[in-house]
């Protein structure tokens, strides 16, 4: 099972979460960009577990 690499951060919305980009992940797979993440002290607001950096899947060349 792969991990959902979601496209928008889940606080703004606004922030662009490209695959290969930096973001971060807590373990239901809730989304945020890093900017967020350090405002909420890396701290999911819907589960309160701990968001951390989020792999990145290189694109195919």
């Amino acid at each position: 099972m792969a991990l959902e690499m979601r496209e928008r951060c889940e606080r703004c919305g606004t922030a662009e979460l490209v695959p290969d980009g930096p973001a971060r992940i807590c373990s239901y797979e809730c989304s945020f960009c890093v900017p967020c993440a350090d405002a909420m002290g890396d701290v999911c607001p819907n589960c309160g577990g701990e968001l951390v950096p989020r792999p990145r899947r290189t694109t195919a060349r």
